[in-house]
């Protein structure tokens, strides 16, 4: 019996419209590294998109700051009247 391949680990395919203009300045980027366009662009991409989640969940604070920020987490403020009708509201998907 074959094994069977988990999905993760399949590869798949992405189709991409673009301008002559953009499809050589990649090619141009590509060849400089010695790579193909779609190792260019998976590797770019990939990059891009690390960047973009690190930038979602990462910071860096000195000592100070980093106090501040614990401080401000373990005393927030009262709840003033704007949150307090925000909760009592129902849901979007309970109406």
């Amino acid at each position: 019996m074959a094994e069977r391949v988990p999905a993760a680990d399949t590869k798949g395919s992405i189709n991409l419209r673009i301008e002559t203009s953009t499809r050589e300045l990649i090619d141009n980027a590509a060849a400089v590294l010695g790579k193909t366009r779609t190792e260019f662009m998976i590797e770019s991409a990939r990059r891009q998109a690390i960047d973009v989640l690190l930038d979602q969940r990462l910071f860096m604070l000195d000592a100070d700051r980093f106090n501040t920020f614990m401080n401000a987490l373990d005393n927030p403020p009262a709840p003033g009247p704007k949150l307090r009708s925000l909760l009592r509201r129902a849901p979007a998907w309970q109406k």
